[in-house]
């Protein structure tokens, strides 16, 4: 690695940490329903919200009532986007003709928009009309990301509340959470992706002629629909010369702001943030990686201010960062260390001016080994999925580390909301187990941790790695189907072998871990992976959801306990150490057997050759 990957990734890291407390200050302040200085222009909007709905703000919930007001607003999400997506054909902004999604394939989207995944099976700018992706897609990264933070709200009061049965209101915090916090930030950031050149129109796709027209072969169709062979059953081909180029229009400025501050990461374009009209100059691509982690980070201090301990919030996120950043350094050092087969032939050259050789193979020239390998790294960190560079061509080691940052539960930040209260439950554990070092009952933050949370935080820990490791052992072992030709879907790797293997784990992965980011190689748009998929989706968001909650209103009933001459701190260098732990310990036990299979063997095969 190079002097200049050095100061790119520190920089980053340095402008992140920078941000921490502000936004953080303020989203403490407009969750605890204080002045924060944008209420007084849009706290009528948020009352007029409550009168249309009908909901009393001063009205509190159970956390059994919360976790249902949960559950419906998604469910009805999940039917709304659907049914765009199935009705497409014949809703108005669609200059392209798009057609309706199949059934399995609007399944699989509505569920992956509704549990903040997005994994898309599509290209958008070849399957999404201008209506699906404003009022279908870009709504839903709104509320899904908003539902992610009102539950670590909800969370962050069971441990501030003394004796009490509620949590708050999920339509206060989600309400809260859109008005106050991702729409005004989703603005800024589209304003300035604008500047950079992101699109952001209702224009047709323009035709244009190329620079320099291409020509090629083609064969020529015969009257029943087949390619017409010569007598000795050799193709019949005619050349085409093409000229023109179709390129995509669209809102996407507006899409890219939320996706990315949601840690949504849907692309407008198939190739995401690689299409230059998603992510054009080097400067929009470091606006969009930081605003990946941007929330997830601040909700850390946002955390420690409402529980009344800053120290607390501190803590968990430099245990995100001593996990994160050497992972950064991993995939980038991966990376830069090249193929040893190319090197062998002398393609492993200085690719630019900033670049001294490496694997450069999936990557943007304009962004380079660094650039791609942070992001990389920050949106599978992150419960993102968005992708400056193709995972698939990473080498074994490279593309390893993306796995296991989505493997490790994305709770290394992880999506706003969902990766911070996942973070607390190996908080949870972490304070459990020392608790039995000790022979005393564990607390964290003045509450007693108990069988019934214990209970509660193995399942929200235990039940991604079950998702994961069941659907691609289906997928792998035949008994995955193709409902069409009713053969096992393994014929929809593009790969074989561990890469192959690799592929599918990574997709599982992505779905189990609510992730959305994909290694490529695989042929998942048919109906067992949309549907496996899907499924592996929902459970992942809210069978945790459900016992996150559940610990909340658990905690919130139980009386404070003062700290004595036993308690664990939970701020300082020895609980970072045992949260580390943790949560690496479980990544570790749970998937090195199978991450053995794959990247680990096709390292070891790659250098061998």
């Amino acid at each position: 690695m190079t002097a200049n990957h050095w100061i790119q990734i520190f920089l980053f890291v340095g402008v992140l940490l920078a941000t921490v407390k502000p936004l953080g200050w303020f989203m403490s302040r407009v969750f605890q329903g204080q002045p924060c200085g944008l209420d007084r222009v849009l706290g009528p909007i948020e009352r007029l919200f409550y009168r249309l709905a009908g909901v009393d703000p001063k009205s509190e919930m159970r956390w059994k009532s919360y976790a249902f007001a949960v559950m419906l607003f998604s469910v009805l999400g999940f039917a709304f986007v659907y049914l765009i997506l199935r009705l497409q054909d014949r809703l108005p902004l669609n200059p392209q003709g798009f057609s309706a999604n199949t059934p399995d394939s609007a399944f699989n989207t509505a569920v992956s928009f509704a549990t903040n995944t997005n994994w898309q099976g599509y290209g958008g700018e070849t399957t999404m009309s201008y209506l699906s992706q404003m009022l279908a897609l870009s709504v839903q990264n709104f509320v899904s990301a908003a539902t992610g933070i009102a539950v670590l709200i909800a969370v962050i009061r069971g441990f501030t509340r003394r004796s009490v049965e509620t949590i708050g209101n999920f339509w206060v915090d989600l309400t809260r959470s859109t008005v106050y916090v991702l729409l005004p930030l989703s603005i800024v950031l589209a304003l300035a992706l604008v500047s950079q050149g992101v699109v952001q129109n209702f224009q047709p796709y323009q035709s244009v002629a190329l620079v320099q027209p291409i020509s090629m072969d083609e064969p020529v169709i015969g009257a029943g629909g087949t390619p017409s062979v010569d007598a000795e059953g050799n193709a019949i081909t005619q050349k085409k010369v093409i000229s023109e180029q179709q390129l995509p229009m669209g809102p996407a400025a507006s899409q890219i702001a939320i996706k990315q501050l949601g840690t949504n990461g849907g692309g407008y374009f198939n190739v995401n943030s690689a299409h230059p009209y998603e992510n054009p100059t080097p400067m929009s691509n470091f606006l969009q990686v930081l605003s990946i982690l941007l929330i997830p980070g601040a909700l850390c201090w946002t955390f420690g201010d409402m529980v009344g301990d800053r120290l607390q919030g501190w803590a968990i996120l430099i245990a995100m960062l001593v996990i994160f950043v050497p992972l950064v350094i991993g995939v980038v050092g991966a990376e830069q260390s090249g193929v040893p087969s190319q090197i062998a032939m002398g393609v492993d050259e200085v690719a630019s001016d900033m670049q001294s050789g490496g694997n450069m193979e999936g990557k943007e020239l304009r962004f380079g080994i660094v650039n791609s390998g942070i992001w990389a790294a920050a949106t599978t960190a992150a419960s993102n999925g968005s992708v400056n560079s193709m995972h698939d061509s990473y080498t074994p080691l490279g593309g390893l580390v993306p796995m296991w940052l989505m493997q490790l539960g994305e709770v290394v930040f992880g999506g706003v909301g969902s990766g911070l209260y996942g973070m607390l439950m190996f908080a949870i554990v972490a304070v459990f187990v020392a608790g039995l070092m000790v022979g005393r009952t564990p607390e964290y933050l003045g509450k007693k941790i108990e069988a019934y949370e214990m209970k509660m935080a193995a399942l929200v820990i235990l039940i991604p790695p079950l998702v994961v490791l069941i659907g691609t052992a289906v997928a792998v072992s035949g008994l995955g189907l193709d409902y069409a030709s009713g053969e096992d879907v393994k014929g929809n790797l593009n790969n074989p072998g561990a890469h192959g293997y690799s592929e599918v784990l990574y997709a599982f992965s992505s779905a189990g871990n609510n992730n959305g980011s994909a290694f490529a190689g695989l042929t998942a748009n048919e109906p067992f992976y949309n549907s496996a998929l899907g499924i592996a989706m929902w459970i992942s968001r809210f069978w945790l959801m459900i016992p996150v909650l559940a610990i909340a209103g658990s905690l919130a009933r139980k009386k404070y306990t003062p700290a004595g001459a036993g308690t664990l701190p939970t701020h300082n260098t020895l609980f970072v150490v045992l949260l580390v732990g943790a949560v690496l310990l479980v990544g570790a036990l749970t998937f090195v057997p199978a991450l053995a299979l794959g990247p680990i063997v096709e390292h070891l095969q790659m250098t061998a050759m």
